[in-house]
């Protein structure tokens, strides 16, 4: 097997895929907004997680010790906490490919040891079943078994590729064979258990890492099988609702709306793109794009955040969780948002890109970086959101809203449910690994970011490119061509959506290509050492509105400066304030200004809002004229609020022309 390609999603063989992956390691953050989001991952995050992970509040560590028999004890944690296990590792694998710190390794190896001791002969590993008396294996899909086999496979895939050790990867080998024997044939027990499709992905990467064919046929036969039965409840259901929640009443092939689960949902979209990646096969692009549209048009918040609700309805009338509810429907205060769910709108979006070599992709991969996804961890690296509102009202039960609805109105320095933690401190490690693709004859920007990319073309020839940029906090990013081949070659450069009047120079001059927002620009000419791109997008402070179909912010606006999506909290404003008495003048300043010793170093907006002060709490009252009041404060970075003690929010604000 070939170690020599260390890529994250590797798509470097990948015969659909139109923009590869680069080697992880090939691009560091070195100065700047990601490279301090890195360095605090791995100083607070990582260390911080597995104290809690490998310690007895987080248990995931002691379920693998009490499954191998080394350890007495019940099984803590929900049904899917080995694969949190999995994706925490796979983080600490990210670091250590980034630092080559043999201390990681070492932490690894003992895991891995643990994990395999866990493993039974015949390759079968799930703590709680193994542990819980009377759960049997693949008996019902609600233990999620899917779920931990996807996380094993990428883990074990990744940690191969960044160490050429085989002890992961055996383990991981051994129970893809087992998942083989169980649902490679077509037994009706069985036909309805790929719900939760992680495992998709992880077959496919799995294949990508070791060549075996029938990882990629059963990642296939997963995807096949949705859709070709009849929605009712039976041994292997209970519990759990059914339907769209699973997206199960669809073939995907025929699927135009994203439908259930948010979470179940993209990993299922993703996997499936991953499919499409190495066969080609056409319905299942035509579906993915529709998909996408469907999420990203009619379906998703300005913070790139999915799911808009914790309990509802499909269009089916099926009950979903967490999940997506009609086109258009909104709501601020109950939006759910889970964290994955918008790590996971990342991560399709990524592989869409890579498959159509669009630019457009990429803003949602950047929204969700920079907005809903960041938002899921304090600033300091220890406490996390599950869900992301984009209005916390602190009294919220007098409005009808439960704790339920949104979790928390503080970040909670460990969840029972565990899965968003390591996803996102995972996405973070991971991050430069995103930052570059690789074309037919090139190389595509697609992050901005203080870097350095050391990698090898697909030809062979070696390029070292170097960004020096402020991003996001400013808007210049300049690019430096260290080292490359002497023929001529492209070099793609995104121009954000939002990025209206933006320039691109080479050298100086005018690089005399097309600079549309929301696409690349391509500058193919023979380079040389030396040579110097600069692209300059105007940072405006933008006033935003919504579709006039989402009736939850008609007449309210939001505040994006550049990929950044501004909120008010209730820090910035007279104590007592309720945040839903605060309103904005549709013709205010708004003023950019940096605080690099304020909440990790931000930049705020500073304007004049108008604060209610006549209303009462009857629930219709007659009005005349408001009384106003104005007030001079900052909007802070959606990702940054809740980091000042408890507090309100909302990123929109009804306005006042």
């Amino acid at each position: 097997m070939n170690v020599h390609n260390k890529a994250i999603t590797n798509t470097s063989e990948s015969p659909f895929v139109k923009l590869k992956s680069i080697n992880f390691g090939d691009c560091k953050w070195d100065k700047g907004f990601w490279a301090e989001k890195v360095t605090v991952a791995e100083e607070r995050m990582l260390p911080y997680m597995g104290d809690v992970l490998c310690g007895d509040i987080g248990h995931g560590l002691n379920n693998f010790k009490i499954a191998a028999g080394a350890k007495e004890g019940e099984h803590k944690g929900f049904y899917w906490h080995d694969g949190d296990f999995f994706k925490f590792m796979e983080a600490k694998m990210y670091i250590y490919g980034l630092t080559k710190n043999e201390a990681l390794l070492k932490e690894l190896d003992e895991y891995i040891e643990w994990i395999g001791k866990a493993q039974e002969e015949d390759g079968y590993i799930h703590t709680h079943i193994q542990i819980t008396e009377g759960a049997e294996r693949f008996s019902n899909r609600k233990y999620h078994e899917m779920y931990n086999y996807g996380h094993l496979f990428i883990a074990a895939s990744v940690h191969f590729r960044l160490t050429g050790q085989r002890n992961f990867l055996d383990i991981a080998i051994k129970q893809a064979d087992l998942l083989c024997v169980y649902f490679m044939p077509d037994t009706k027990h069985y036909q309805r258990f790929g719900f939760n499709q992680t495992q998709i992905m992880g077959l496919v990467e799995l294949y990508r890492t070791v060549k075996n064919e029938k990882y990629l046929k059963l990642a296939e036969k997963f995807i096949n099988r949705r859709g070709t039965f009849k929605i009712e409840h039976d041994s292997t259901t209970m519990g759990y609702p059914i339907g769209d929640m699973v997206q199960e009443r669809t073939p995907l092939r025929e699927s135009e709306e994203a439908v259930g689960h948010a979470v179940l949902a993209l990993y299922y979209y993703a996997g499936a793109a991953d499919v499409y990646a190495e066969t080609g096969e056409k319905a299942l692009i035509d579906a993915l794009d529709k998909l996408w549209e469907n999420v990203t048009g009619k379906k998703m918040y300005v913070t790139g955040a999915v799911g808009q609700a914790h309990y509802g309805a499909s269009t089916n009338l099926d009950m979903i969780e967490e999940g997506f509810i009609d086109a258009y429907m909104m709501p601020n205060m109950t939006a759910y948002n889970e964290t994955c769910a918008n790590l996971c709108n990342a991560m399709f979006s990524n592989r869409m890109m890579g498959i159509k070599e669009e630019s457009r992709y990429a803003d949602i991969i950047e929204l969700v970086l920079y907005n809903s996804g960041l938002s899921g961890i304090s600033i300091e690296g220890k406490d996390y959101f599950y869900s992301n509102p984009l209005r916390m009202v602190n009294n919220s039960r007098e409005y009808g809203v439960h704790e339920n609805e949104t979790e928390s109105p503080v970040r909670q320095p460990y969840l029972e449910c565990f899965c968003c933690p390591p996803n996102l401190v995972r996405t973070i490690c991971k991050s430069s690994g995103w930052a570059y693709n690789l074309s037919e004859n090139g190389v595509a920007v697609i992050l901005f970011g203080g870097n350095k990319l050391d990698t090898t073309m697909l030809d062979d020839s070696p390029l070292k490119l170097s960004q020096d940029t402020e991003y996001p906090w400013k808007g210049l990013v300049k690019i430096t061509v260290d080292e490359c081949k002497g023929s001529a070659f492209d070099i793609k450069v995104r121009i954000p959506k939002w990025a209206i009047g933006s320039t691109l120079k080479v050298n100086g001059e005018d690089a005399g290509v097309d600079v549309t927002p929301g696409k690349f620009a391509v500058i193919e000419r023979t380079w040389k050492a030396g040579d110097i791109i600069v692209l300059d997008m105007p940072m405006e402070v933008k006033r935003i509105e919504g579709h006039n179909r989402i009736e939850e912010v008609r007449n309210q606006i939001a505040i994006k400066r550049g990929p950044i999506v501004y909120c008010i909290e209730s820090s910035d404003l007279p104590e007592n304030t309720s945040i839903l008495d605060v309103y904005i003048k549709g013709d205010a300043d708004l003023v950019a200004e940096h605080k690099a010793d304020f909440l990790g170093g931000i930049t705020v907006v500073n304007t004049e809002l108008l604060l209610r002060e006549d209303k009462n709490d009857d629930m219709y009252q007659a009005v005349t004229k408001p009384v106003l009041n104005a007030y001079k404060t900052q909007l802070v970075p959606y990702f940054a609020w809740s980091n000042r003690g408890q507090a309100e929010m909302t990123v929109f604000m009804p306005v006042v022309w």
